[in-house]
């Protein structure tokens, strides 16, 4: 098995067992601070080679949404938002692929790619991301205001881990 594929055997396992361990046990009670909740698992769905095909990042999307409902004891939620963000992949990696196009193995990343590109890319995936999980978890547009408000607190709140892990744990 070649470095590749070991390294994003890895992430899976990590971020799937920070976001299952760690970051669903952080749940605040307070008004203000109830809609904030830290969701980092997406990332690994962002950080497949950006040629893989689209089949290949979907199933392995839905194995790590299925994985992480387990956590969370939900009904396909995250698997289903996990499967809606991997479809829109290619399409956002179409809308900002650099004039030099990508490389075949190349993995999306802050310090390859730079920090305006990799925000870009995140942000736009895990903002579509959190409003299409809050709005399956609601069910219903009827909480429009509380789907609005968990989607820009958890937004911020991911944004930022994830660009302080990407930040720690990449390498050039």
């Amino acid at each position: 098995m070649n470095s590749l594929w070991t390294k994003q055997i890895w992430r899976f396992i990590c971020l799937l067992l920070v976001q299952g361990l760690i970051f669903k046990q952080i749940q605040f009670a307070n008004e203000p601070w109830y809609y904030l909740h830290i969701f980092v698992y997406p990332l690994f769905t962002l950080l497949l080679p950006v040629k893989l095909q689209n089949s290949v990042v979907l199933v392995l999307s839905f194995v790590m949404g299925l994985l992480v409902d387990w956590f969370y004891d939900s009904p396909g939620v995250h698997a289903a938002a996990m499967v809606f963000t991997a479809y829109l992949r290619p399409l956002i990696l179409g809308i900002l692929e650099p004039y030099e196009g990508y490389n075949m193995n190349e993995i999306p990343g802050l310090k390859r790619m730079g920090l305006g590109w990799f925000a870009s890319y995140v942000s736009i995936l895990m903002i579509v991301h959190l409003f299409f999980y809050f709005s399956v978890e609601a069910f219903s547009f009827v909480f429009i205001f509380d789907i609005v408000m968990n989607t820009l607190f958890t937004f911020i709140a991911s944004l930022f881990v994830i660009l302080l892990l990407q930040y720690i744990f990449s390498s050039k």
